[in-house]
């Protein structure tokens, strides 16, 4: 059995690190939503140059697409954050993701299909490191109390191995972080959606009256 790491704690080395040597470093941080990203943004915009990448392709049906990419660059213009961010989206390529989901249609969510959808954002995250040679480059995915942040962390690890960009690994809901990103969303005004993104987690919602 795999020993369970605190990935909190082992981001907060990496952070002591970066200010022992003096260095702010380039990041680039995938970015699932604004009010996702509220707290990750504040927390890590005074130890890297960040890059601010909306890459997914899950996310249905394209006005709710667009309706979080406007939010996120909003968020980026209205919050005062230490060192610059930039904005970069992705293609939105919603073919993708479902031929990535084929056969797992079913799954609930939480379970081997959001791995999948995991693996296929932060994929497309890494390559876009690379390509912008970027020193790190990490999700604000786990800062969802319903994201694996054991998984995400596998994934960029492995990741950040094939690509040569470190995954900086973490786990951003511990230290109240997701109770932080609700009260940014407040200050704000941020659309807070109801469901993940996908066609099936918006089916799960309505059908759990969440949506």
């Amino acid at each position: 059995m795999n020993q369970k790491i605190n990935y909190q704690k082992e981001l907060e080395k990496t952070l002591a690190a970066l200010q022992a040597d003096g260095r702010t470093p380039t990041l680039l941080l995938h970015s699932c939503c604004a009010p996702c990203s509220s707290y990750v943004l504040e927390y890590l915009s005074p130890h890297f140059r960040i890059t601010d990448f909306y890459y997914n392709p899950n996310i249905s049906p394209t006005s709710e697409y667009q309706k979080r990419v406007d939010e996120m660059k909003r968020l980026i213009q209205e919050m005062p954050l230490e060192n610059p961010v930039t904005f970069d989206e992705g293609r939105y390529d919603p073919e993708r993701f479902y031929e990535m989901a084929q056969g797992m249609e079913d799954i609930p969510e939480g379970g081997e299909r959001c791995f999948a959808c995991y693996a296929l954002r932060l994929r497309e995250a890494a390559e876009e490191a690379a390509r912008l040679h970027m020193d790190f480059f990490t999700t604000t995915l786990s800062i969802s109390p319903l994201k694996n942040a054991q998984k995400l962390n596998e994934i960029g690890i492995q990741l950040g191995q094939e690509y040569g960009i470190p995954y900086l690994v973490s786990d951003f809901k511990k230290k109240n972080g997701f109770k932080r990103s609700t009260e940014l969303s407040r200050q704000y005004r941020l659309y807070r959606q109801n469901y993940c993104g996908c066609i099936y987690s918006k089916r799960q919602a309505e059908l759990e009256g969440r949506a």
